[in-house]
């Protein structure tokens, strides 16, 4: 017996259990893996809250990285002893040993590491179709990065910076603020005491910025509109304060016929050959040294849902892992 992390019902942390569970051989296009890292990321704690809903009960977690331990019929992607990391596909993640469709995996390079290869795959792809494809960031723009301390922000700031873009990122907090510098933002801006629509503008001549990156959500959702130049892009991708409220369009207008964006992971990995070939972008620039994954917070996958407490109440920084 295997254990894994189950909710029955949505709520807070405390609905996640660790339970014994009994894995059936792979069926047809899967394998079994044996994890080694799973990532941890906000989307899960919108799957957990209801904020996503889902079929109960339910597994939990989107990414992970391990080795296969058996294939089933037909399976061509992968063989038994690979190294392989995930995102997307059925959530089951938060688990010791799983049945997985072998279409969402990709081989891990031997120069990452397991816990590399979970912390990277849905921020680090994430990353890589909001700089490249949802909006592609040019040299010499300056652009505004929400979270800039987080999973996925400290990622954006770091590629930004390769593409030659001026970046500008937000945080909560003064230590928040000293690591957004040392990822290479060009200014940061502390949102919790400071206006930073006020700021954005400021420290760009009154042009405002080319694209803004939010993950925030509710909270920033308005003021991010109010940062961008004449046809700017703003990118909500995630809801950490809730999702977006309505809003009228002539406000896209008013701001200077902007354009408003929400975009998600499957529809930027909707074939394989995207996954492949974002995930090679991905570990290319990793494996150079040029983009660094940081992983500051290690936590038993049984003690999931203390994961969750500190990334809800904002007490993480860059990646987080749960080691099986």
């Amino acid at each position: 017996m295997s254990h894994a992390i189950r909710f029955y019902r949505t709520g807070g942390p405390e609905v996640l259990q660790w339970e014994a569970v009994e894995l059936p051989p792979p069926g047809p296009g899967e394998v079994r893996l044996r994890h080694h890292a799973v990532g941890l990321n906000f989307i899960d704690t919108y799957h957990r809250s209801g904020l996503y809903p889902l079929p109960l009960p339910s597994g939990l977690g989107m990414e992970g990285a391990g080795v296969v331990e058996a294939v089933g019929e037909g399976v061509s992607e992968v063989r038994v002893g690979d190294r392989v990391a995930y995102t997307n596909g059925p959530l089951d993640a938060y688990s010791e040993v799983r049945n997985i469709p072998a279409r969402h995996l990709v081989l891990l390079p031997d120069a990452l590491s397991f816990e590399q290869g979970a912390a990277m795959m849905l921020q680090g792809i994430t990353a890589q179709y909001l700089l490249h494809s949802t909006y592609p960031v040019k040299a010499g723009e300056t652009i505004l990065v929400h979270a800039a301390a987080g999973g996925v922000g400290s990622i954006l700031v770091q590629w930004a910076k390769l593409l030659g873009a001026t970046v500008i990122g937000t945080v909560g907090n003064d230590d928040k603020a000293q690591r957004a510098r040392a990822l290479g933002c060009d200014d940061v801006i502390i949102y919790s005491r400071e206006n930073f629509p006020e700021r954005v503008r400021a420290l760009t001549g009154g042009a405002g910025v080319a694209v803004v990156y939010d993950s925030v959500g509710r909270d920033t959702f308005l003021g991010s509109v109010a940062c961008l130049r004449r046809r700017g892009t703003m990118v909500s991708y995630g809801n950490a304060t809730g999702p977006v409220a309505p809003f009228d369009c002539a406000l896209l207008h008013k701001a200077g016929s902007v354009y408003v964006t929400r975009p998600g992971l499957p529809d930027y990995i909707a074939t394989r050959e995207e996954l492949v070939e974002r995930a090679a972008s991905l570990f290319e620039v990793v494996s150079s040294g040029k983009l660094k994954v940081e992983i500051l917070q290690r936590y038993a996958l049984k003690d999931a849902a203390q994961a969750h407490r500190d990334l809800e109440a904002r007490r993480t920084t860059g990646s987080t892992v749960l080691l099986p």
